[in-house]
Formats: structure tokens, C-alpha cells, sequence
């Protein structure tokens, strides 16, 4: 059985999105208005997160529809 996590796609694109623009998931945070912890369970898939996708995308001038 394998013990490696599954990241789902938007976590990475954020999180790719945070090394191009040297920031890190701390200040995400801060700036959307959540804690640190509930940002990194939405970047894990554990929560949804649907009430600051728009938030996030918008902090970090992503387009999620883009694949």
C-alpha cells in the first residue's frame, strides 16, 4: 500500500503559484482571511474551501478553469 498523499489539481497549481510569486502559504493565508491550517487542508483536499476559491484564485491571478 502506497503512503503517498494525493494533492488534488488546484492545490498544486496554488502551490506552484506561491513558488513563482515567492510567497508563502503563511502570507496566502493572512491575505484571504483564513488560518493557516484550514488553507493547507483545502490545498490537501480534506476541506472544500468553496466560500475562498474565489478569494485565492483572485490573490493569486489564477485562472482555474486552465488546466
Amino acid at each position: 500500500m502506497s503512503n503517498k498523499k494525493h494533492i488534488p489539481f488546484f492545490g498544486i497549481r496554488v502551490k506552484k503559484r506561491l513558488i513563482e510569486l515567492n510567497m508563502t502559504q503563511r502570507q496566502l493565508a493572512k491575505k484571504i482571511g483564513v488560518n493557516e491550517n484550514y488553507l493547507t487542508d483545502i490545498l490537501n483536499g480534506r476541506r472544500s474551501g468553496k466560500k475562498y476559491i474565489d478569494r485565492l484564485t483572485k490573490t493569486l491571478a489564477l485562472d482555474i478553469d486552465e488546466k
